[in-house]
């Protein structure tokens, strides 16, 4: 009988126990729950409005061949007299006069001076193309305007990441329409795409500036340019058609 009467008497403290675990791991539940739901509201916005609001920002300047100008030829200056010397008549006079024999002094002719001008008509073109990446230089933008551009090897904190290249035909026919791409150093890797850029003929250039921003935060971040990547055009030198570069992003 004793037995059964402790038996009977620890069940009611057993189910107090774990009734009481249960209320208080559920208590917990509701606690990370809630603390869950202010993280979502108070921080998923704002990470949703950074990748909505990032953008790359593009702008291109085309720049002729300043080596063409125009030939002039000038020849030395030409002088044509008129006539040649001839001396003054004489008479004989009479034995008692013996007049003075003076020559007529030639008068010189005008000056001609005569300027040829060449035509600026263009040599025939011949051989192939070279698009050529230059004077690549990292930076940042202060606003969206790629005027803004500042050189620079760091990006400042909040500011957003620039790069300034220059794409010339360093060859000897037209290049056509080409293309280029750029990948940038984004908190989410991103290539740029150009789409088609105008044809260059030799020595022509076109400088360019692009911004981005979502930057991802470190040193020696790596951009790289590579034009016409799909080999589209035919080139005498295809090994200058990528240019890497890095620059230090602040957090």
């Amino acid at each position: 009988m004793e037995l059964t009467t402790l038996r009977t008497s620890e069940r009611p403290v057993r189910r107090a126990a774990v009734n009481g675990l249960a209320i208080v791991g559920f208590i917990v539940l509701i606690l990370i729950g809630m603390a869950l739901a202010i993280y979502a509201a108070t921080f998923v916005p704002s990470a949703i409005s950074r990748i909505g609001s990032a953008a790359v920002y593009f702008s291109s300047a085309f720049q002729p061949n300043t080596e063409d100008t125009d030939l002039v030829v000038v020849p030395p200056t030409e002088t044509v007299p008129f006539g040649d010397d001839i001396p003054a008549a004489t008479t004989t006079p009479p034995a008692t006069e013996t007049p003075d024999t003076t020559p007529v002094t030639p008068t010189p002719g005008t000056p001609v001076t005569r300027v040829v001008q060449v035509g600026t008509t263009p040599a025939p073109l011949f051989g192939l193309p070279d698009l050529v990446i230059e004077n690549i230089t990292t930076g940042y933008l202060t606003s969206s305007d790629t005027d803004t551009f500042r050189a620079s090897s760091r990006v400042p904190d909040g500011e957003r990441g620039a790069v300034k290249f220059t794409i010339a035909n360093r060859g000897t026919n037209i290049s056509g329409r080409f293309e280029f791409d750029a990948e940038l150093p984004t908190s989410r890797s991103y290539t740029f795409h150009s789409g088609k850029q105008e044809s260059l003929k030799p020595g022509e250039r076109i400088d360019y500036v692009l911004g981005f921003d979502q930057t991802r935060e470190g040193d020696d971040r790596e951009i790289t340019i590579v034009v016409d990547p799909d080999r589209d055009i035919s080139e005498s030198n295809e090994g200058n058609n990528s240019r890497s570069v890095r620059i230090d992003i602040e957090d």
